[in-house]
């Protein structure tokens, strides 16, 4: 099995390539796969490669001028009790942007990474 079939990768653009890596596995359950900080990292939770580009990368050069800031996209990180991590975030010293938010299928609420990138922690519905 090569790195290509166990992994799906995620590309997030960050201005401190360390302190996303210590907010990623500090805070989120990724362990660091590599680092070539500071101009980049990957951390890996499960089959998600998630790879921390800093401004000197050859991901964040390839990246149109025009395109700056954090997007809307995000990762999706499922959480068995929601508010059980919210507290434990929130006493860590994080915040989150907005509150929870519920619909049929759960409840999920955004944390944003040091550089701005959201994180979707999501607490599926419990289905009889």
């Amino acid at each position: 099995m090569t790195a290509t079939d166990r992994y799906a990768g995620v590309r997030y653009l960050v201005d401190d390539v360390q302190a996303a890596v210590d907010f990623y596995t500090t805070h989120l359950g990724f362990t660091l796969n590599s680092s070539a900080a500071p101009a980049f990292a990957d951390v890996v939770r499960g089959p998600l490669r998630l790879l921390l580009s800093g401004p000197a990368s050859s991901g964040a050069r390839a990246t149109p001028a025009d395109v700056s800031g954090a997007g809307r996209n995000r990762i999706h990180l499922i959480v068995d009790d929601l508010d059980a991590e919210i507290a434990r975030l929130r006493a860590a010293g994080l915040s989150f942007r907005g509150e929870v938010v519920a619909g049929p299928g759960g409840r999920q609420i955004l944390l944003p990474d040091p550089a701005g990138n959201l994180v979707e922690l999501f607490q599926p519905a419990n289905r009889p």
